[in-house]
């Protein structure tokens, strides 16, 4: 009889992972198409965009060539880049950045990306996410854009920076990151997973300050900052929502709310004149590890409009099964412009 009631609790509590699992994941969930005009795919962009950042003048820098654990690379031996993409131009021409001498660019594994200016010399300044042998650095490098160069100017390592998926700026050396997983081995990872910890969090780090600000995330993904500089919005992957957070004169943050955007979100992406977050996302997470050609990843891109309300506004914008774009990362509005990009496919580019 106890074997029966241990046998019992056991398929039990393997049925509610499994639900959790298929509620969060999405295995079998396929996008229903929606379309928009004017849309094609930049040429020069192969092997992925996985992050797009937008300067105030109209310079969209992008990471490609990501190499993620388990995760599909039409290109696994050749070297991952900074893309720069001159919004103003009519005809969009993708241009590889160089990187200045003495920087390791054998393992350059770049993710998420942020610009900060500083307002002292309007110098731009790119910190980028960089996994070197899947582990975890914070890349600063200033970008001479005369010579269309990246100089660098610092690596970050810390304990609390263990496994970051995405920053924003918020100082010369001081960023908020997110971590994606608590664990950092694959495999410990993917039983974080399926068991739902949420422990990954949010950390704040400048030079001398490093600190977790925020916590209790599924899965920590993209993060953004408000126009007026006052909040901070984290993507949960798994979770589906974006957490608004207050930000203090301290750097603390304190949570404000949490938006159900029912997409499987990763990067986050603010408009500079409405406060729009743009975001892109998986129809299913589970196509994305398990590359099927017969199955491929599609794409979702949402508009956040009025998140500070009592009702947001949450729409999708777009959405495509994978025959034109798969896995879809990021979205990023330049004015009439938009640029969605993929973890390890191609980037498209719409006129609004």
């Amino acid at each position: 009889m106890w074997k029966l009631i241990i046998f019992g609790a056991i398929l039990a509590v393997l049925g509610q992972r499994a639900m959790y699992y298929i509620h969060r994941v999405k295995p079998f969930n396929v996008a229903e198409p929606i379309e928009l005009i004017n849309c094609q795919l930049l040429k020069g962009i192969e092997f992925g965009s996985e992050d797009i950042e937008i300067s105030p003048n109209g310079l969209a820098f992008i990471s490609s060539g990501l190499k993620y654990p388990g995760v599909k690379s039409f290109a696994p031996d050749r070297p991952a880049e900074i893309l720069l993409v001159d919004l103003n131009d009519e005809e969009l021409h993708p241009t590889p950045l160089s990187i200045s001498k003495g920087f390791d660019i054998s393992t350059f594994n770049p993710h998420g990306l942020s610009i900060y200016i500083d307002e002292k010399d309007n110098a731009v300044y790119l910190f980028v996410v960089n996994h070197p042998h899947h582990k975890t650095t914070i890349e600063i490098f200033k970008f001479v854009e005369e010579d269309n160069v990246l100089v660098h100017q610092k690596t970050i390592i810390h304990p609390l920076l263990n496994s970051v998926n995405d920053i924003v700026a918020v100082g010369p050396e001081s960023f908020y990151a997110t971590n994606d997983f608590y664990f950092t081995n694959h495999n410990l990872k993917q039983m974080e997973m399926l068991i739902g910890l949420t422990w990954t969090n949010v950390v704040y780090y400048s030079p001398g300050d490093v600190r977790e600000v925020a916590s209790g995330l599924y899965s920590g993904n993209g993060i953004a900052m408000s126009t007026n500089k006052k909040y901070i919005y984290a993507a949960d992957l798994t979770g589906h929502t974006i957490s608004v957070f207050e930000k203090h004169s301290n750097w603390s943050l304190s949570p404000v709310k949490v938006v159900d955007v029912d997409i499987i979100l990763d990067n986050l992406s603010v408009d500079p004149v409405t406060g729009d977050i743009w975001t892109a996302g998986h129809p299913s997470l589970y196509s994305v590890f398990a590359y099927d050609e017969d199955n491929l990843p599609g794409s979702e891109v949402i508009r956040v409009q009025n998140i500070h309300s009592d009702n947001p506004v949450v729409t999708k914008v777009y959405a495509n099964n994978g025959s034109v774009l798969q896995a879809s990362s990021c979205a990023a509005r330049y004015k009439k412009k938009l640029l969605v990009g993929s973890v390890f496919h191609k980037a498209l580019y719409c006129e609004l």
